[in-house]
């Protein structure tokens, strides 16, 4: 038999960064790669480590261990629905990701459900969706967003037929600008038109509160590991009344209250089990649930202070190298998180990205970033505002997060301004 022997990692620590969760990391290492995943919080890894002697299986033992298991994981279904601002009827059912998410809610969605979505999300809410959902165009601003979701869903009514349900699907944060949508206002005439409404906060909810009733929306989703969580873990939020009525999502034991001899003497659970069928990832639910009340407990206008105040800095530095032409779907001064894609002039986005973290140990992503059909048009309007025709066919994303310094954004545009 041939052992590989795999090289040591480096010792993880916390370094003294101003965050309030203890974000780990390697020491000289500059993660600029958040949107992708985001580091481990202290706080989740404390909870799954104090967790870890009492493993046990969730709603299906009667010892100390079981019933211990089970509570842990009941209440992190409540603390994540305090985080999303969850209404008292609202199921919170964890899945492993966003993508997973949007797929349960796909395959719950009432018979002759209408999607409408823009073609700038990301391909997790995209794809899921039946056919003849409506792709409506990328809009210039968020006001354009406004005016084309009420006459896309004002010619819905005239043309479907009557009391056939929509469904409006939009992310809350670009994944490859940062730029923030206009969530409430989007739901406002959704709701105008009797319309329903979905939030893919994946990338929304890390940078800032995400409220379920005040922004007056149907549905959320999010990813645990894009929020510090690292466990593969994710929730979908919102009403139950679709979710009670469809056929399980996976079927299997803890999703049924009775299975009887024939082969269709079945009769599924109401509420989240209905879903939720086989053991439960017991350590991802409890680990974004101790992200979520470490963030609920921060002073988030302060983080996002800060996080503005390195953002702003990061563009204004991309904006000042000729050869780097940042992307973007809105005005230059429209509201956006801690991501910001850019190509830089003849050269190859993969290289760049590779010269970064072998010469400087920065890691950022470089590619079209699971976006595709936003960032080829992206980069094709950042060709014609540049009046550049070298730019490279994909771009670089870099992504910031709690721990980031001024540090690590200072290294990264004296990086690109000095290119070999």
């Amino acid at each position: 038999m041939t052992v590989t022997l795999v090289p040591s990692l480096p010792t993880l620590s916390t370094p003294s960064r101003p965050d309030p969760l203890g974000v780990l990391g390697v020491p000289g290492e500059i993660n600029l790669d958040h949107a992708a995943s985001a580091p481990c919080a202290r706080a989740a890894a404390d909870a799954v480590a104090e967790l870890l002697p009492w493993y046990a299986s969730v709603h299906r033992g009667a010892g100390a261990l079981s019933r211990r298991c089970t509570l842990a994981y009941e209440r992190a279904r409540q603390t994540v629905a305090d985080f999303v601002g969850g209404r008292p009827d609202d199921h919170v059912i964890f899945t492993r990701n966003t993508t997973d998410a949007l797929n349960l809610l796909a395959r719950a969605l009432p018979a002759g459900t209408t999607v409408v979505t823009f073609a700038g999300e990301h391909h997790a809410n995209l794809l899921p969706w039946p056919r003849g959902s409506v792709r409506l165009p990328v809009p210039d601003g968020p006001g354009g967003a406004v005016r084309s979701l009420d006459a896309a869903l004002a010619e819905l009514s005239r043309d479907a037929r009557p009391g056939l349900p929509v469904l409006v699907a939009v992310t809350g944060a670009s994944n490859v600008t940062g730029e923030r949508w206009p969530v409430a206002e989007l739901a406002r005439v959704a709701r105008r038109h009797g319309a329903r409404i979905l939030v893919d906060a994946a990338q929304l909810a890390p940078h800032t509160p995400v409220d379920l009733a005040a922004l007056d929306v149907d549905y959320l989703a999010l990813s645990a590991h894009k929020l510090y969580a690292p466990f593969g873990a994710g929730v979908l939020v919102g009403r139950a009344d679709w979710l009670d009525a469809a056929p399980p999502y996976l079927a299997g034991g803890g999703a049924t209250s009775h299975v009887g001899a024939g082969t269709h003497e079945v009769r599924w659970a109401t509420g989240p089990a209905r879903h939720e069928a086989g053991t439960p990832n017991l350590l991802g639910a409890v680990a974004l649930a101790a992200v979520c009340a470490a963030l609920a407990a921060a002073d988030r206008d302060a983080l996002h202070s800060r996080e503005q105040a390195l953002l702003g800095r990061l563009r204004a530095g991309i904006a000042a190298l000729p050869h780097v032409v940042e992307l973007r779907t809105f005005g230059p001064d429209a509201p956006r998180v801690g991501i910001v894609s850019f190509v830089v002039a003849g050269r190859d986005s993969a290289e760049v990205a590779a010269h970064l973290a072998t010469a400087h140990r920065i890691g950022v992503r470089d590619g079209l970033f699971c976006a595709h059909p936003l960032a080829r048009r992206l980069l094709t309007e950042a060709a014609t505002r540049s009046g550049r025709d070298d730019l490279p066919p994909t771009a670089i994303r870099a992504s910031l997060g709690l721990g980031t310094t001024e540090t690590d954004v200072e290294t990264l545009l004296t990086a690109l301004s000095t290119l070999p």
